[in-house]
């Protein structure tokens, strides 16, 4: 909508108090002299670009002109879009000319209102979108006087080329008459995103479930344990993102599943020493704890090894600004630091507790394949060796 001023009502500033008088001080500052409730007229036009040129001194109104008998605002509605940034043919390439072109009512309303303008000591016209006046690089409203009448085509100088080209774009997108009329209206869900978590979350659970089988399969009663610790383990790592909240990307999810592998791999070890003592003669409880304790090198190295990457990564996403990276990085570390806490102490416990049940204890095969009962090694018999100063051979005794 174009506007211009609007000199039958008076000025007002800022608080809405009518405005007496304006004067620039020495110093350039604004002096603005106001008496509340009089009737006053904001006679004259100051000069384009000084400071006292702005809106709280103006009062705007939609610039209308009459044709055939009715009442037309000079709307974008009438502007063709073929607004364009040319050369000044006053001044050359140094300064740009906006050109603008009106159809053939807009170019009544516009002769008409141009008309009137002129004839009042050169009147400014000035753009305004939803109310709002069109602002300036000084922050300043662009209104340019009015120095001849306007019938379909006009133009504009004095703007710098980036208000030129800013006005451009918005009267050419403001050019066109678009009615909008609602013929169907959806609610788009991300379907997309939503179908990439729910299938992620899918294959964790089956990676749970897969790891779990293949641990109980594979080390029987141990497995056991390990399966319960990583139970424990998923239930510790959905806390600590619950308490501190985090949104879960697919690279978050994929850092997730892989901390889970990263979690029984530290049992693997420990079950696989505590196979070794148990296969060279040592007792349940002494295998358990020499297991975990000569396993313990391994997995802190390899654990602080990852948190190290995990550092990289995450200085790396802070540094492109990658917030999955990022996510990757911190999820990945949160699950090695839990997996630490799960094997070496919700394992170990889970194993002190199967061990302390004797008949449990006693069959050893629930520990190794390979290793019998204990009921069944008391029934043969432990060799003996028994050997006298004389040189007599030494005797071996069976029990039935």
């Amino acid at each position: 909508v174009v506007y211009q001023p609007q000199t039958c009502e008076p000025a007002r500033d800022e608080d809405g108090d009518i405005i007496l008088e304006s004067a620039i001080t020495i110093e350039g500052d604004v002096q603005i002299d106001v008496e509340e409730g009089l009737e006053v007229e904001f006679v004259g036009w100051p000069p384009q670009g000084d400071d006292f040129y702005t809106r709280s001194q103006i009062v705007w109104t939609p610039a209308k002109a009459e044709i055939d008998g009715v009442e037309l605002e000079l709307t974008g509605e009438y502007l063709r879009p073929t607004t364009s940034v040319q050369p000044d043919p006053n001044v050359g390439l140094t300064r740009p000319s906006l050109v603008s072109e009106w159809d053939r009512t807009g170019s009544q309303i516009s002769q008409e209102v141009t008309a009137r303008l002129l004839a009042a000591d050169e009147m400014p016209l000035a753009p305004f979108m939803d109310g709002e006046p069109f602002l300036g690089d000084d922050g300043q409203v662009i209104a340019p006087n009015v120095v001849g009448e306007i019938s379909s085509q006009g133009s504009i100088t004095g703007l710098s080329l980036d208000e030129a080209q800013r006005l451009s774009r918005l009267l050419n997108t403001g050019a066109f008459p678009i009615p909008l009329e609602v013929i169907q209206q959806n609610e788009v869900d991300a379907t997309l995103g939503d179908s990439a978590v729910r299938n992620s979350v899918i294959a964790g659970e089956i990676a749970l479930l897969l790891i779990m089988a293949f641990m109980i399969l594979y080390y029987r009663l141990p497995g056991v344990t390990a399966a319960l610790a990583l139970v424990v383990y998923t239930s510790l790592v959905l806390m600590v993102f619950k308490m501190w909240p985090v949104t879960l990307t697919l690279a978050g999810i994929g850092a997730f599943i892989l901390s889970v592998g990263m979690a029984i791999d530290a049992n693997i070890l420990i079950f696989e020493r505590m196979k070794e003592e148990l296969r060279i003669g040592r007792n349940l409880i002494v295998s358990l704890e020499d297991g975990f304790s000569r396993a313990w090198s391994s997995i802190r190295d390899s654990n602080i090894s990852t948190l190290i990457t995990c550092a990289i990564l995450y200085w790396f996403g802070n540094q492109f600004d990658e917030a999955s990276i990022k996510g990757f990085a911190i999820t990945l570390a949160i699950g090695v630091l839990l997996s630490m806490f799960s094997a070496i102490v919700v394992t170990r416990t889970f194993m002190k507790l199967a061990i302390s049940y004797r008949p449990i204890a006693r069959r050893l095969w629930l520990f190794a394949a390979d290793l019998p009962d204990v009921d069944r090694q008391e029934m043969r018999g432990a060799p003996a060796v028994a050997g006298g100063a004389s040189g007599q051979p030494s005797a071996r005794s069976e029990e039935d």
